[in-house]
């Protein structure tokens, strides 16, 4: 399998258009654009009978004392953990192309609670659903996608890996509030083939994207 963007390129900057927060020079951080990127695949293997959509960062801090705090730094050497950018599921086999802004196409306060996206297909939450928890004006529920937007204090370039699945099943067996570890989890033993592309972007002033 492919997978293409017309708005991405592999192991390259993405665009402040595609991320939630953008570089501001006098407060760090600004909301942006948080558009969906353009996304196609092909050569799915004969037998796929839908597929399945993740952006996953693989880089966010352990610890999140520190995060965005003035004065301090995440060094590039601490632990990692996983952060879901985006789960569809139950995408039909007629699609192999998402436009650019189809599925976002700016920010939700709060998350958005039906996000568009192909027809059949079923999008889960992505983390920003913990990590708003408990903030009064932004903490919800966050369906779909929304894009990057790492501490600007981290001292690492994060890295944003897309990545389409096609599987064997018609439907996952998912609850309404999906989340991407119930994907990787629910697709074992279902992929018959994958394909990536991997973004990179920081806030950082003293790191490029």
């Amino acid at each position: 399998m492919q997978l293409t963007s017309s708005d991405l390129q592999d192991n390259a900057a993405i665009d402040p258009r595609f991320a939630f927060g953008k570089p501001d020079p006098a407060s760090h951080m600004a909301l942006s654009d948080n558009l969906s990127p353009h996304l196609a695949w092909s050569g799915a293997p004969a037998g796929t009978r839908s597929f399945a959509l993740l952006c996953m960062d693989p880089d966010v801090p352990s610890v999140a004392d520190n995060i965005n705090q003035e004065g301090k730094t995440l060094p590039a050497d601490m632990p990692r953990v996983d952060f879901c950018h985006w789960a569809m599921v139950d995408i039909p086999t007629q699609t192999s192309e998402l436009a650019t802004g189809a599925c976002s196409d700016g920010i939700t306060p709060r998350g958005k609670r039906d996000p568009s996206g192909p027809t059949g297909a079923r999008q889960g939450l992505n983390d920003y659903t913990s990590f708003m928890a408990g903030d009064p004006d932004m903490g919800g529920e966050y369906y779909g996608y929304d894009g990057p937007c790492p501490p600007w204090n981290d001292e690492l370039l994060h890295r944003y890996v897309f990545t389409i699945y096609a599987l064997d099943a018609d439907s996952l067996d998912l609850p309404e509030k999906f989340t991407g570890q119930d994907v990787l989890r629910t697709i074992k033993g279902h992929v018959l083939a994958q394909a990536s592309l991997t973004g990179t972007y920081s806030l950082n002033p003293n790191l490029t994207g």
